[in-house]
Parts: C-alpha cells; structure tokens; sequence
C-alpha cells in the first residue's frame, strides 16, 4: 500500500445545478401536475455515456406530508460542469407494485454503476413516510426504468432499515464499471454503520454476516496427551465493516458515497462522515462532510486505511439550505481525464470538485476518455 492512496486531492468548484420550479410533469399517483423540482435538487448520481456526464438528481416538490416527495431527473453535460435536465424525472413514485414503499417520500439519493455485462443499474432509497429501503431498478439509457424492489426481498434484512448502495467498481476504458471479486458484485451500505452485501446480478443482494459470539475453549484431553478445541458459536448477524469515531469528523454517523473504486493500493470508498456541530458552528443540529477510505482488494470486509479529515473544504454559505452544513457525496466519475466529484450542498443544491487522474495509481484497462 503506497502512502497516497487517497483518490484527489479534490478541488471544490461552485454550483452546477438548483431547484428549478419551471419543470413540471403530471403524477401518475395523484394525477396532479406538479412542480417537481420546485424546492430542491441535490445528492446526484453520475455515470458517462456516450462522451457526456449524466447525473441522476434527487428534486423535490413542495407537496405532501413528507416536506416534498422526492423523484429522480436526468441532467446531460458535455464538460462535466455545465448540465441541463429533462423537462420530466426519468425514476418516479407511479401507479406501481412499489407504491406502498415510495410512497409519499418518494425516491432519494441514488447510487449508479454501468454493468459488465451492459446497461446500467441504479441503487436508490424508497421512502414511503416511515421507513427507508434499499431498492434497485434498471435501465439501457437512464431514461427508462425498470424497477426490481427491495434489494434484501428474501433475506432476513428484507425489512430493515436501509440505504445507500455504493457498488465496488473499476475503470474500464476511461469510465466506471462495476467489477467482479471472487465472481460475485460487491456493495457497501448503511445509514449510521456501514456494512457489506453480494450480488451476482446488481439486483438481488445477500448481506454480509458474522458471529459476533464465535469463540474458542482449550480443554486438556482426557488422556492429557494434548488439547482439545471446542468452538463456541451464537447468531449470525450484519457484519459491521466501518463505523463512527469519537472527536473526528464521522463521530456520529459513516454512509456509504459515490461507488467504490479498485485501485492499485486496494478499494477505495468515499464516504459521508456526520457528526454534532460544535459549539463554535452556527447553529444546532448535524454536519455532514466526506472521506475515504481503503478496503482490502482480496478481502472487502477489511479496512486497511482511513481519511483522519474530510476530504474537500467548502465554504459555509454554500452549505446553507434545507439542511445546512451538509456536504453530501453521491455521484464520481472519470471524464476528460480527471476525476469529477459530485454532492449536495445543504440538501438544496448540486456542487462539484475535480482531481488529476492519474492512471499509474488507479488500476485501469484502458486510457481515459
């Protein structure tokens, strides 16, 4: 493991994109037209095709019981900093079999990877008012979409509590793909801890567990020729892969960011760090600012190093918002042969930050684009 391991440094630039109260659509659950962008535009996905960045925003209304219901738009640009969004969202609460669980919240914070085998797979939370889950759903063109569910259904963890999916990639040909370890997708989520899932489609996902009560008694054998192992085992349950640390930047919470990259030094996530504001920040309440850190490349569960601060520095007022002194990364790519960052800022608006590519520490099969 090499010493810079981190991915950047990163570079904050300025705004890309906000709430836009001139795209409307009609809802297919209400049949009402509504102002879906109207309030606020944050925590993007992004993915390139086609030599363009493309992000999936989250955009809210000012409808509902739930402060707005959350639906995903696709934004298009061909520098990465410049983008324009669809008149309507492309992922949606509709007249489904999924309506009970994205309705009134709606769909947030997505996570996309393109597939090996094509096409691209988003992970993305349904909130239905009360709880959040993990949830999949698939698409040849990020336009059209279809939705698979819940992605624990048949797990004992398929009504938990969850969120944030960030799939282990590499860079493939200048872009992102997500990769195979062992045969099989890996994935890093949670909201609070985070934790480690399989896959073998991007659809369908098996969470990671251990024993938490394993152990071991050494006994004499009876003819005390030697000794006796005898295991001692309990429940098997989430394996935790990272979680808070006290007085550092992540002391309240860690959430899986953008999807994880294999490099030369191993995997490397970034994560959402939250903690309590100090008494010298303005105002109660959290904050939320993003790190890295590196897992083992042949065992994912294993943390090898970690960020000690938060990775990018933006200014104060730039967090302001819905939620203020939130920064909140979703969506990373590779483009123009540098590294694209991108985040919501106060939970209102849409930043960005770019670092050097540099394709001796990132392992890669191809130049980027």
């Amino acid at each position: 493991m090499s010493e810079g391991w981190e991915i950047g440094p990163f570079t904050v630039g300025g705004t890309i994109l906000g709430a836009d109260p001139a795209l409307r659509f009609r809802c297919p659950v209400t049949g009402e037209d509504v102002a879906w962008a109207a309030k606020d535009v944050f925590n993007p996905a992004a993915v390139v095709l086609d030599g363009m960045v493309r992000l999936l925003v989250r955009a809210e209304d000012d409808v509902g019981p739930c402060a707005g219901t959350s639906r995903l738009g696709l934004a298009t640009s061909a520098d990465g900093v410049r983008f324009s969004m669809e008149e309507s969202p492309v992922l949606f609460p509709d007249r489904d079999r999924w309506q009970e669980l994205e309705w009134p919240g709606g769909i947030e914070d997505p996570r996309i990877v393109e597939s090996p085998d094509g096409g691209f797979a988003c992970l993305y939370s349904a909130f239905d008012g009360r709880r959040s889950r993990l949830m999949a759903a698939t698409s040849d063109d990020l336009v059209h979409w279809e939705k698979h569910g819940p992605v624990f259904a048949g797990t004992d963890y398929g009504e938990r509590w969850s969120k944030s999916g960030s799939v282990v990639t590499e860079v493939r040909h200048g872009r992102l793909v997500a990769t195979r370890l062992d045969g099989r997708f890996h994935m890093y989520w949670g909201e609070g801890w985070c934790y480690g899932a399989t896959s073998e489609d991007l659809v369908r996902w098996t969470p990671m567990e251990f024993d938490a009560y394993v152990d071991r008694i050494l006994t004499m054998a009876p003819d005390g020729g030697g000794w006796e192992i005898h295991p001692q085992t309990g429940q098997p349950t989430l394996r935790p892969l990272l979680a808070p640390r006290p007085g550092r930047f992540d002391s309240l919470l860690v959430e899986p960011g953008p999807p994880a990259v294999v490099t030369g030094d191993g995997i490397v996530l970034v994560y959402n760090g939250g903690r309590l504001r100090r008494r010298e920040d303005a105002g109660d309440g959290f904050a939320y600012s993003p790190g890295q850190v590196l897992f083992d490349g042949r065992e994912p569960g294993s943390v090898l190093a970690r960020s000690r601060a938060p990775m990018l520095v933006v200014a104060p007022e730039d967090l302001r918002g819905q939620v203020d002194q939130v920064c909140f990364a979703e969506g990373l790519v590779v483009f123009d042969r540098q590294w694209f960052l991108y985040f919501g800022m106060g939970d209102s608006r849409i930043g960005y930050a770019i670092a050097p590519f540099d394709p001796r520490a990132q392992a890669t099969d191809g130049a980027p684009q």
